[in-house]
């Protein structure tokens, strides 16, 4: 069984679940998953974890940067061009200066209201099903973090298209800042074309596409990226060889920090030979100075006993 991560390029019109059924016929194995849904209508990284890896997604960094092309002009149902137009105002008299001024109000922690049409959960349903369903409802608010938005490309005309680089927490909605955009300079705004640039801590660059892991994997070169080097924004701790032993058996092993290290929650672990052994958590034991090592995915279980 192939075990790590492939940064895939997720193509137009795919959903995310689609590549996931396509990796596992390609590596003939079931134990496939993703980090960080992308809508069918957007392309881009897509985290793929392969094998033992699927239990380390929930390690990987949150934060993801996108490309957004906003449509001004315009309104649709689903906040991007997948959505029945619901309005065209037209906006050729709009300026470059004009369209870029809004955006630093939605930079920072902010309240947003996600698109009808999505995956959000509301007594037990999806949104995007009860939208469907024609049915009425309340769509719940949200914080989350933008980073930073910069200007990329401005294109005149009727339904003119601002360009921006997105850099956000999870959870954000770009549809949502394209609509919520277009609102604010009295035009209306849907998203035109997304694509991920970075997610998980894979980056653009980096990507394979469907075709380049097939090519590969017929040529038997493909090698899956290693856990640590996923997992590397966590800080390492390397145990002896008896404390990786009960360590990986489930034991809390004491361990002593320093206290600028206490503010990160997660570890990479590593035996003396420097093989990744799992992630651990720590916590402080009551009425004691102590700290230990909480076992919270043993990638390598331990070594029989001699």
């Amino acid at each position: 069984m192939v075990t790590g991560f492939l940064n895939l390029y997720k193509p137009l019109h795919w959903t995310s679940h689609d590549c996931v059924a396509k990796v596992r016929r390609l590596l003939h194995q079931k134990k496939v998953g993703h980090g960080g849904t992308l809508d069918p209508a957007a392309s881009g990284v897509l985290p793929i974890a392969l094998g033992r890896a699927t239990r380390l997604l929930q390690f990987l960094p949150a934060d993801k940067a996108y490309r957004a092309v906003i449509r001004l002009g315009m309104v649709t149902a689903t906040d991007d061009l997948a959505g029945e137009t619901l309005q065209t105002a037209g906006a050729a008299h709009l300026s470059e200066a004009a369209a870029i001024a809004p955006l630093a109000d939605f930079v920072g922690t902010i309240e947003q209201l996600p698109p009808r049409y999505s995956a959000i959960q509301v007594q037990g349903q999806r949104l995007y099903d009860l939208a469907r369903q024609g049915q009425e409802f309340d769509v719940p608010q949200r914080t989350v973090t933008v980073y930073h938005i910069e200007p990329i490309a401005w294109q005149p005309g009727e339904f003119p298209e601002l360009t921006v680089d997105i850099t956000c927490g999870a959870g954000t909605y770009i549809r949502s800042i394209a609509r919520d955009l277009g609102e604010k300079l009295g035009v209306g705004g849907t998203l035109a074309a997304l694509e991920r640039t970075k997610s998980s801590g894979f980056t653009l660059d980096g990507s394979w596409t469907l075709a380049a892991l097939e090519s590969q994997l017929q040529a038997a070169t493909y090698q899956p990226l290693p856990p640590e080097i996923a997992l590397q924004h966590h800080p390492r701790i390397e145990l002896s060889a008896d404390q990786a032993r009960r360590w990986q058996q489930g034991q809390k092993i004491p361990h002593k920090f320093r206290e600028a290290d206490l503010s990160c929650p997660y570890y990479q672990v590593y035996n003396p030979d420097q093989m990744f052994l799992g992630m651990t958590a720590w916590a402080f034991i009551p009425d004691t100075d102590e700290t230990r090592l909480l076992p919270k995915v043993v990638f390598t279980p331990p070594a029989p006993e001699a």
